[in-house]
């Protein structure tokens, strides 16, 4: 077997088995649900998922959202440089680079964004309270039984379930193009390297994930096959990086890439900042606290950046 092919799949299982570890700890452990926590416990629990915010923030500004409009913009100049080497006249050179000049990348991550909201808004129009209100009102009774008191008017119900999936699918899609780009590589220390800056990231944000499902009160069979899928999303990747390696991809394949994984960051920040945020910044904790850990998650993913 050769040295570079040894590496890739050695990359394959790391990625695999560090994503499953991560993702199932909050799963399969019952300290995790909030269910039967209490006191200390509970906001233990609350002050963790702060923290996953925060990761989740970090993952979606520092990481895909910087990755997309990176590809974005070196696919785009690209396919400009090619029209522009078939095209005569000053003319078209000078249109060619006020294309260049607008800000595709930030465009296609904000059409991801307000795709997914279109999506959601369809189906409350099309299934208005399906989401159940009484659930919301349940919530509500029960943090005024408990004497707890919130700042603002309260928030809608929101269909958790949708934006549960559309969690899962920004990642995966994004978790796909991280192992093609592994498995695209040409060298052992090349490998390695973007290998050991995906697993920095990875296991936070797939641990975060395993912990979102858990205090959404997924089902523990939906849950484990959420991660089981997320989880060969990387290793389905990397596989196919080992499939082109050796073949010439046009330039039309690279931006149809560098398209998605932008759509894919659009909605991670659209499910991060309408989903995550809000119901973390709504316990009863002191805003002092919860602005401290989602700081510190945010801080940590912006610090892994450095070599991610």
């Amino acid at each position: 077997m050769e040295p570079l092919l040894g590496a890739k799949i050695g990359c394959l299982f790391a990625l695999l088995a560090l994503t499953l570890v991560c993702g199932l700890i909050p799963i399969c452990f019952k300290w995790f649900q909030t269910e039967a926590a209490g006191g200390r416990h509970r906001r233990v629990l609350s002050l963790l998922g702060c923290i996953s915010a925060g990761v989740f923030l970090g993952a979606g500004f520092m990481h895909m959202t910087a990755e997309a409009l990176e590809e974005i913009e070196s696919e785009i100049q690209k396919f400009t440089m090619q029209n522009r080497t078939g095209s005569e006249g000053n003319c078209s050179g000078a249109a060619n680079s006020a294309h260049t000049d607008y800000p595709y990348g930030e465009l296609i991550i904000s059409l991801g964004f307000f795709l997914v909201f279109l999506l959601e808004s369809l189906a409350l129009h099309c299934c208005p309270g399906a989401d159940g209100g009484c659930k919301v009102q349940e919530e509500v009774g029960g943090a005024h039984a408990l004497g707890l008191h919130s700042h603002g008017p309260l928030p809608s119900p929101s269909p958790r379930p949708f934006r549960a999936l559309i969690l899962l699918l920004s990642l995966s899609f994004h978790s796909v193009f991280e192992g093609l780009a592994v498995g695209l590589q040409t060298t052992v220390a090349a490998t390695l390297q973007l290998c050991l800056a995906v697993l920095a990231h990875k296991g936070l944000v797939v641990f975060g994930v395993g912990l979102r499902l858990v205090h959404t009160g997924t089902g523990s069979r939906w849950a484990v096959f959420s991660i089981v899928s997320l989880a060969l999303m990387s290793p389905l990747g990397l596989a196919l990086g080992l499939a082109v390696a050796g073949g010439a991809s046009s330039g039309g394949q690279g931006l149809a890439q560098a398209v998605l994984e932008g759509m894919a960051a659009g909605t991670f920040l659209y499910v991060t900042f309408l989903e995550i945020l809000p119901k973390e910044l709504a316990g009863p904790e002191t805003p002092l606290v919860k602005w401290g850990c989602v700081t510190a998650g945010f801080a940590f993913m912006a610090f892994i950046a450095l070599w991610a």
